[in-house]
């Protein structure tokens, strides 16, 4: 993996999907089954867009968001708030104790050096029983990805993810789940990870 800065990398807009439609439509399925209303949500790694229903803007209460490209930020409508911010550099996330019902990583724990200190943060900012949602494709930038992670298969990574909260502490045991499209033309595979706060 390239270990060149990543500002340098990240700094110019990228507004392109990350994941096929199959699977924004599923991850976006299973976030609109799965969070509750009026939820405080914090998305990391962000970019120009969530992947969240479109009418959480409406019926969630903040939405903040942190990640590497401020104009990609600045352009998420679903966004109540966001800082831009390297977690690579500085793993701390930039909020107070217990501000959060639920915290979001799509597609990117596979970028992060500090994938622990990032989830300890993650713990810190939510509220008791608050949830962290963490989805992840076969898809990545590879010179982006830890090294380890690109030897991996799907099942090794969801398992990777488990060991990184186990490892953070503080969180009940994990739930994994396959929430792939299906059917003709089904592409991208899409796994969820979820943790709650203890």
């Amino acid at each position: 993996a390239d270990e060149a800065d990543d500002s340098g990398f990240y700094g110019v807009p990228r507004f392109v999907y990350h994941i096929d439609e199959g699977a924004v439509a599923a991850l976006t399925q299973f976030y609109r089954r799965t969070v509750i209303p009026k939820s405080d949500i914090l998305d990391i790694c962000s970019s120009w867009v969530s992947h969240y229903p479109l009418e959480f803007k409406e019926t969630m209460g903040r939405i903040s968001g942190t990640g590497m490209n401020f104009l990609e930020l600045k352009a998420n409508q679903q966004f109540t708030d966001f800082k831009d911010k390297n977690l690579n550099i500085d793993p701390s996330l930039p909020y107070e104790d217990e501000s959060f019902d639920v915290v979001t990583c799509v597609v990117s724990i596979d970028y992060l050096i500090y994938p622990i200190k990032v989830l300890k943060e993650a713990h810190r900012v939510l509220r008791p029983g608050g949830r962290v949602i963490i989805s992840q494709s076969n898809r990545c930038f590879p010179t982006k990805a830890i090294s380890m992670w690109l030897e991996m298969n799907d099942r090794q990574h969801l398992e990777l993810i488990n060991a990184y909260f186990q490892y953070a502490g503080g969180f009940k045991d994990r739930e994994a789940f396959d929430i792939s499209a299906r059917g003709p033309g089904a592409g991208d595979p899409m796994f969820v990870v979820v943790a709650q706060k203890e």
